[in-house]
């Protein structure tokens, strides 16, 4: 089987996540690693936080804590959430670990070496008022191209043209907000994009013609515009540093690397923290090294990050000349809104993570942003549909499937499956109904595209009651005994078949109704066609229990509670030109 290298872009440090930003990268790369690992094959999941750049500087400040001892409490507050929506992580590393710095100044001596890192002087706001060189993204202005009046330094997030703090229009600090602001001369190293523009656009032309439009479209923009050169150091205490054997002078000025430049090659570094915690039986470079051919590797994001991800990580990865890995797949999503408007922290509007898990279980969640993933175009949050959608497809239609035939069951038959007649022509039919739909659920898994596989997962779902109601055990057992026991032996495999195939969206629910059998040889990690036909995973005479309810239904007086708490109206979502939350950095 294929070798699966699987990252999702990196939380930034500052803060606990919102639903957009779960299910705009680390979700669905959790939901397709552990399909993949289901179906045999070898997976690598990988994420880290993003732990470098000024906004990290300031909340350590402004917590007054050590930007290190900031960044690792903030880090171990990420992990617990990503723990508590079950997502299963390979290793979760962080940007500033050792191997990534290491990793990241062996990149840089490699652009360096093939001619594409120079030293420049530049001229760089610095602000009077706080004593300190500007970041891009702490500079705010007008936007000379649309007239947004909120650009930041580096980008303008109305209409995505990247910028220069030069070219912004009344320029601020985005720290004080004064405008004391004056141009200094200062060196720094700048990656020569221009001088690699040809190979990044023939490698996007090769490798994203099978990317979703969303990526591709990002990725061919940037290029069409014309790459340009970009500065790849800052002036900050806290980041991968500028390595002393090669730029000595820039080392002693306590030059750092552009926080966009070390993230990416994170992959690799936190692939490395992995593999240096068993190196025997651990090889990093297995996996990034030399691998084009044995090694797929799938990126997730939100369309924000994609410009990054397609263009300038592939252009430092061609310009060092050396065989690492680049990426074959670029998942790419739109952003999840808040009633059409973004979220907000301040104004105590939209889901975060911590407390959707504070509200409910992961899988709720899990199955809601996956059903209704952005794929194809932003996807509004609002109360109403989530309690629709969990009420209907997961309390109705799977909970109270495994609920009612497991309680019948056991009131009717005893605490174990019941045996009965020989499967007739309804269980024949019904076996045909769930191969055809396994198979549908598999290709759309195969092919990423996550809300047309969650509608064939529910169809496998209500395969399951549309049989039940056809067979109607509890008027069956009436007349013919063996004939309702034969209805629930067979009902009984199709909730195991659920738990196997369900368990990429909702895990812990599908390790609920896995363990109401006791097979001592449960082993499957998925379901073949012929056992999808057969349905006779689970025999008669195996041991079962109930579980507790899998899903309780989310009632009115729930919806005034989460909307008081949470703000819940079109009014109040206000307006935004994005909601993912795009760190800031």
């Amino acid at each position: 089987m294929a070798r699966h290298l699987i990252t999702s872009a990196l939380p930034y440090i500052n803060g606990i996540k919102h639903l957009g930003n779960m299910v705009g990268s680390m979700l669905p790369a959790d939901v397709y690693a552990r399909y993949m690992r289901q179906r045999g094959h070898d997976v690598l999941y990988i994420c880290a936080t993003d732990e470098h750049g000024t906004p990290a500087e300031l909340a350590a400040k402004e917590a007054g804590l050590p930007v290190d001892e900031f960044c690792a409490q903030q880090h171990d507050a990420q992990k617990a959430v990503y723990d508590g929506f079950d997502l299963a992580f390979d290793y979760f590393g962080r940007s500033s670990s050792a191997q990534n710095v290491e990793i990241t100044q062996t990149v840089a001596r490699e652009l360096k070496a093939n001619g594409f890192i120079e030293e420049r002087s530049i001229r760089q706001v610095y602000s009077n008022a706080d004593g300190r060189f500007l970041p891009d993204r702490y500079i705010e202005g007008t936007c000379p191209h649309c007239g947004y009046d909120k650009a930041r330094g580096d980008q303008c997030e109305n209409c995505t043209r990247v910028l220069d703090p030069t070219d912004l229009i009344n320029p601020r600090s985005a720290i004080s907000g004064s405008s004391d602001l004056e141009v200094r001369e200062t060196k720094h190293l700048f990656l020569l994009q221009s001088k690699l523009a040809g190979e990044v656009a023939a490698w996007v032309d090769e490798h994203g013609k099978d990317w979703p439009t969303l990526a591709s479209s990002i990725a061919r923009k940037w290029l069409n515009e014309g790459l340009q050169d970009r500065a790849i150091t800052r002036d900050l205490d806290w980041g991968v540093p500028v390595p002393a054997d090669t730029w000595p002078d820039l080392a002693a000025e306590g030059k750092v690397f552009y926080v966009w430049f070390d993230a990416p090659i994170e992959y690799l570094g936190a692939t490395k923290e992995w593999s240096d915690q068993d190196p025997a039986n651990r090889d990093w470079k297995s996996w990034w090294y030399d691998v084009d051919r044995t090694v797929r590797y799938t990126e997730f994001m939100a369309k924000d990050n994609v410009p990054f991800h397609t263009v300038m990580f592939p252009a430092t990865l061609l310009g060092t000349r050396d065989k690492w890995k680049k990426v074959d797949y670029v998942k790419a999503f739109n952003w999840l809104t808040y009633y059409g408007g973004k979220f907000s922290t301040s104004q105590k509007r939209g889901v975060f993570t911590d407390a959707a898990l504070e509200l409910l279980p992961a899988d709720y969640w899990r199955y809601f942003l996956m059903a209704n993933a952005p794929e194809s175009d932003d996807t509004s949050f609002t109360w109403e549909h989530f309690a629709a959608t969990v009420n209907k497809d997961l309390a109705d239609t799977l909970g109270n499937f495994v609920n009612r035939v497991l309680s019948f069951s056991r009131k009717r038959f005893g605490d174990e499956v019941p045996a009965g007649k020989a499967a007739g022509e309804a269980e024949a039919r019904l076996g045909e109904e769930i191969a055809r739909l396994l198979a549908e659920y598999e290709e759309h898994m195969d092919a990423l595209q996550f809300r047309k596989a969650a509608a064939a997962l529910r169809a496998l779902w209500s395969a399951g009651n549309s049989y039940l109601e056809e067979k109607a055990p509890w008027l069956e057992i009436k007349t013919d005994q063996e004939g309702a026991a034969l209805t629930l032996r067979t009902a009984m495999n199709l909730i195991h078949l659920y738990a196997v195939v369900s368990e990429p969206f909702i895990p812990a629910s599908a390790r609920a109704m896995r363990s109401a059998f006791s097979l001592a040889d449960d082993t499957a990690r998925w379901v073949s066609q012929e056992e999808a036909k057969a349905l006779a995973s689970v025999p008669a005479g195996t041991a079962f229990t109930v579980p507790p309810v899998l899903f309780a239904k989310i009632g009115e007086e729930d919806l005034e509670a989460y909307r008081e708490r949470f703000g819940g109206t079109e009014a109040q979502a206000g307006g935004g030109v994005e909601a993912e939350g795009k760190p800031v950095r």
